[in-house]
């Protein structure tokens, strides 16, 4: 899956330098490495284009970069995150090439479930930008759970909209979004979902917490020139009421037609079809992950050792 832990590994990536270029593997390659993927490799290619820290994807890349690969494209060094490639056959090669000439750059804390949500992660990922004269400002709504290729076609389709797009997403809190869609969701809690809409290019301003009902007060404050909805269900607000009323009556309502079905209940079929394939790739790479972070904490301890020794 594509999600904003992955989006969080981009932007400290572009942070190094001035141009990211990004490989995107194909299916055969994570299904031989990793297990089956959620997304195709097509979905997943413009989902990463969509990443507002990327500048180019190359797509079906070699699992192991070395550095022909790093040559081919231009590129002055190669950023990871923790990850471990010992399964892979080359990787010693890759470990190799990279370790010898630099060009190997260590991104932390990507790979692991660590969330700790805060004001300046926020920031990080926000674009800062106020509308400026001649945008057209547009209000979309929804839970945007599992941030997948379907909203990014939703989000690039409203964008399209306009000349000079100012895109805001209002975000329903969690009870809300439980509230209409019940069951589990959201899957994702509002700051993760706040996170993966932020990464994307196509969005300028999130709102955290959105109101379900499409107020005056809302349009007023933003200066809502248009709100749009995809094809997908309307659901009522607490009272039965349209959520979309207002907007609606001032003629400002658009339903675009992203020309994408797919949705988050998708999505989890998607996980639920290959369960016992996830399960066990998971606990595989999760015993990966736990040598990896052992042996880091052995180096640093060592290392701290290291100096305590040089000081006595």
């Amino acid at each position: 899956m594509v999600h904003y832990g992955h989006s969080n590994q981009l932007r400290q990536a572009k942070a190094m330098g001035d141009y990211l270029i990004v490989g995107v593997h194909t299916d055969s390659e994570i299904a031989k490495h990793k297990g089956p993927p959620v997304f195709t490799q097509a979905e997943r290619y413009k989902m990463v284009r969509a990443i507002k820290w990327v500048d180019e994807v190359v797509e079906g890349a070699p699992y192991v970069t070395t550095l022909g690969t790093l040559d081919k494209y231009n590129c002055d060094f190669c950023v990871h995150g923790v990850a471990d490639t010992s399964s892979v056959s080359c990787a010693s090669d890759y470990q190799q090439h990279t370790d010898n000439f630099g060009k190997k750059g260590h991104s932390p804390w990507t790979g692991v479930s660590q969330f700790l949500q805060t004001s300046q992660k926020i920031i990080q990922f926000a674009s800062g930008q106020e509308p400026q004269p001649g945008d057209t400002i547009i209000y979309v709504a929804g839970a945007f759970d599992l941030f997948h290729i379907g909203h990014v076609d939703f989000l690039e389709a409203v964008h399209k909209l306009a000349e000079k797009p100012y895109i805001i997403v209002g975000l329903h809190f969690d009870q809300e979004v439980n509230r209409y869609k019940g069951k589990n969701y959201p899957i994702m809690n509002v700051h993760e979902r706040t996170l993966s809409v932020l990464a994307c290019r196509y969005v300028s301003e999130v709102v955290i917490g959105a109101p379900f009902a499409v107020t005056k007060d809302l349009l007023d404050h933003f200066k809502v020139d248009l709100v749009c909805h995809g094809k997908t269900e309307i659901y009522p607000d607490k009272d039965g009421s349209d959520p979309y009323a207002e907007p609606r009556r001032k003629g400002i309502l658009r339903t675009v037609d992203s020309g994408n079905s797919l949705t988050t209940d998708a999505i989890v079929q998607r996980i639920i079809k290959n369960r016992l394939l996830f399960e066990a790739r998971n606990q595989k790479k999760e015993a990966k992950e736990i040598a990896v972070i052992q042996a880091m904490k052995r180096k640093e301890e060592e290392k701290t050792k290291e100096r305590a020794q040089a000081v006595l």
